[in-house]
């Protein structure tokens, strides 16, 4: 697939009227039969998540730090095989795991010391590439860095307006 010819009529358009360029994502979670769940509206589909184990939930679903994880896995990936498509990058394989650390203490409020929500969080990047030269990963792994909506987001979090309505 030729990354830069899909994409260059969509630069092109962006570069013509910016405004185009700016969307907004939607999602949507709402009440399910039990408290420690909730349906996921993306507006394409709809998941089912539930509270972790370690705080009430059942365990086998999906729990928000999982899909918080999940975005940043699959935005990494998808992000990485389009650079090295888009570069020319020949690769066997890319594959991307994420994990994070976090106290429940605190999401349970046991503890003022420990944090709600996650400590760290690492991204492991297999990249298996072996026509690939050294310039080339480098510029890879800066311009997945760079361009990974995900992984930028969470660096640089942008400010929470948060809105409630009784209805």
């Amino acid at each position: 697939m030729d990354i830069r010819s899909l994409q260059r009529p969509l630069k092109d358009g962006y570069r013509q009227d910016p405004a185009r360029s700016r969307i907004t994502l939607t999602a949507r979670g709402s009440q399910t039969d039990a408290p420690i769940a909730c349906s996921v509206d993306l507006g394409r589909q709809i998941y089912k998540a539930q509270a972790h184990k370690g705080v009430g939930g059942s365990g086998t679903g999906a729990c928000s730090g999982d899909l918080l994880l999940g975005a940043l896995a699959a935005c990494a990936q998808i992000t990485c095989q389009m650079v090295a498509a888009a570069m020319g990058i020949p690769t066997e394989g890319i594959d991307v795991t994420v994990e994070g650390d976090l106290d429940l203490q605190g999401t349970l409020g046991i503890s003022k010391e420990a944090p709600v929500g996650f400590e760290s969080i690492r991204v492991l990047f297999n990249v298996r590439a072996p026509q690939a030269t050294a310039e080339q990963l480098t510029a890879l792994q800066s311009k997945t860095e760079q361009y990974c909506v995900v992984m930028q987001t969470l660096q640089h979090p942008p400010k929470i307006e948060n809105k409630w309505a009784q209805g």
